[in-house]
């Protein structure tokens, strides 16, 4: 990112910016379970997202629910998910939103889905 020339890295569609680039880290390093480092990289990418940004801002706190589940607290990890997607317009709940939503579901063991928090996210899934 720092070797991009200045021109390079504005926040447009055609540049990467720092916001995207904190984004993008959020996301690589939250399936091989770098949680200190998508933490601090989905604090910053927050950071940078305008509150407009609904989709970024879902995005970065469903990878933020995906830590909670790798770190052991599935329903917490839940409950963080359904916030994200509930908070979301009815139309914005498809796409990759509802995919690393579904993923999360879908790496939470057979054995839990009996329990609460994950019924209820399955619930908001199939909306």
């Amino acid at each position: 990112m720092e070797r991009l020339p200045e021109g390079e890295r504005s926040d447009t569609w055609l540049t990467y910016g720092e916001q995207k680039h904190h984004v993008h880290l959020s996301h690589a390093f939250t399936p091989p379970r770098r949680h200190r480092s998508a933490q601090k990289n989905q604090q910053r990418a927050l950071e940078l997202s305008a509150l407009t940004s609904t989709m970024t801002r879902t995005l970065l706190h469903i990878d933020a629910a995906a830590c909670a589940h790798h770190d052991g607290d599935s329903e917490q990890a839940c409950r963080r998910a359904i916030a994200a997607l509930t908070a979301l317009p009815d139309g914005y709940r498809i796409g990759l939103v509802h995919q690393r939503t579904q993923d999360l579901y879908e790496a939470i063991p057979a054995r839990h889905h009996h329990e609460p928090a994950v019924r209820e996210l399955r619930d908001v899934l199939a909306v």
